[in-house]
């Protein structure tokens, strides 16, 4: 995410031929010399016959991907005088060669251009990019960069004589941004009759950034609800499209027509550990941080292997995930909003309108158990949705469509942050007490049901984020018994749901 910049320097000497690199490459990196050999000579440029050592400094930075190919070959033309190393300071490279010389385009590029765009800050001037072709709509997203798209090596080399003063040869345009500007699409919430009480609890959650586990039998909507769920979200600020779209970037799942769109990712429930938090052989993110500022959806979520769930508990207090390994340690940004949804026993129809439920009640509890009671502290609403008959469907009205429910919640996210400058979710304990103020008949309604429901105090800190916001979006200014009341229903026990 930090893209650090690395310094490619070639040196080469006398003796039998051979091409070395050092420092910390992985294999895909040194197999970059049989490709920059071939890309060199395929394009009519001289590949020395001599003992070239390039050295990819600092020397404790592992480093990955083909995206080293081009400053390589480049580093290579400048030492022997092909291209003039005078101009390289004004230039930073990534691309992966063909053997062809062609350019192909590589992962991170975002991720890179806001590291280029840092980096001109601290030293007052800004460099150009040089990059293949099909990053250039991705990276040129950062504005204050000057993004030079090459299709092959030549370009490249043209450009750079150029710049040092060969006027016959060809220079390259710097991109201009090509990033949509109609608003990102969303289902829309005018699809589904009835679930007054869901609805609603999502608008809460939206407004609030707050953490939301959906009950009930199979067919009511739950996942209707949760892909509709991000439409309601406030629309993304500048540094937020930024940051989730960096992230996306570094496992090429990010497209410039997805630009300012939350995303919305549900993994299936045999994901492992490493596909939720992230991790592997190259610590890539997972889905919690490919869900960065939007919705991860947890469909079915007692299905979804226990060690994968408490996975989860950290990174959705702090949300960043750090993952460990010998050789390096990578700090995710994961500030995603939870969505999950359950059947309410193994059959599904456990309090079922019209199906009856085959499950004892020893197996509702030990199914519902599978989800820990650390993580369920952690999700703060938990909602009915029941089963609607087939009179109800027909007669039901159609629902109230997204744009309203979405004006409500940018009035109380606007609320929120002129007060704070944060969404209520994040609030601190302290500064909890500090803007909620809990008193007279609040603060004994709250301590009532404290001591009835057995809260953890993170649990009373959170009824108290989630009253607040309740608050917001009725304008109001002070807490009140019908705001926290509420609160307090959303804070049930599953087998209460």
């Amino acid at each position: 995410m930090s893209a650090p910049e690395v310094m490619v320097e070639v040196h080469l000497a006398n003796g039998l031929p051979a091409f070395t690199l050092v420092e910390l490459a992985e294999a895909e990196v040194k197999e970059a010399r049989e490709r920059v050999r071939a890309a060199l000579q395929n394009c009519r440029l001289e590949f020395p016959s001599r003992r070239i050592t390039v050295n990819l400094a600092p020397a404790d930075l592992p480093k990955e991907s083909g995206r080293f190919d081009l400053p390589i070959a480049i580093g290579i033309l400048a030492a022997t005088g092909q291209v003039p190393s005078r101009v390289l300071e004004r230039f930073e490279f990534a691309g992966e060669l063909s053997l062809s010389g062609e350019l192909r385009p590589v992962f991170g590029a975002l991720a890179m251009t806001c590291a280029v765009s840092r980096g001109a800050a601290n030293r007052q001037s800004a460099r150009g990019f040089i990059l293949p072709f099909d990053n250039a709509d991705e990276a040129s997203l950062v504005a204050e960069i000057p993004i030079l798209p090459a299709r092959n090596l030549l370009e490249v080399v043209a450009h750079l004589n150029h710049e040092a003063g060969d006027t016959q040869a060809k220079r390259i345009e710097p991109h201009l941004a090509a990033v949509r500007l109609t608003p990102p699409s969303y289902p829309d919430f005018f699809d589904i009759k009835g679930q007054a009480a869901a609805k609603r609890a999502l608008e809460i959650a939206a407004a609030g950034r707050h953490s939301v586990l959906m009950v009930g039998p199979p067919g009511t909507g739950k996942s209707m609800l949760a892909q509709r769920f991000p439409g309601l979200l406030p629309t993304m600020t500048h540094e937020e499209a930024i940051e989730s779209a960096a992230v996306l970037s570094l496992v090429g799942q990010f497209a410039p027509q997805r630009w300012a769109t939350r995303m919305f990712r549900a993994p299936h429930h045999t994901a492992s550990v490493v596909a939720l938090v992230g991790g592997g052989a190259h610590a890539n993110p997972g889905e919690i941080s490919l869900a960065h500022h939007g919705v991860l959806f947890l469909d079915e979520i007692p299905e979804f292997d226990r060690r994968v769930l408490e996975a989860m508990r950290e990174p959705l207090e702090t949300g960043h995930i750090t993952i460990a390994r010998a050789s390096r340690h990578i700090d995710y940004p994961a500030r995603f909003q939870l969505l999950a949804a359950m059947n309410p026993c193994p059959c599904g129809y456990y309090g079922h309108k019209t199906i009856a439920c085959r499950c004892t009640p020893e197996m509702v509890a030990r199914y519902q158990d599978r989800i820990s009671g650390p993580l369920l502290d952690r999700i703060d609403m938990r909602v009915e949705v029941p089963s609607l008959s087939e009179d109800e469907l027909t007669s039901l009205p159609d629902g109230e469509p997204t744009r309203y429910l979405a004006e409500r919640v940018a009035r109380a996210n606007d609320i929120a942050l002129e007060r704070q400058g944060k969404p209520n979710d994040e609030l601190q304990a302290v500064e909890v007490e500090r803007i909620c103020r809990p008193a007279g008949p609040v603060k004994q309604l709250l301590h009532a049901a404290s001591s009835r429901l057995g809260w953890s105090a993170r649990g009373y800190h959170r009824v108290l984020k989630l009253a607040r916001t309740i608050a917001d979006l009725a304008g109001a200014t002070e807490l009140t018994t019908d705001y926290v009341g509420e609160a307090i229903q959303y804070r049930r026990s599953l087998r209460e749901t």
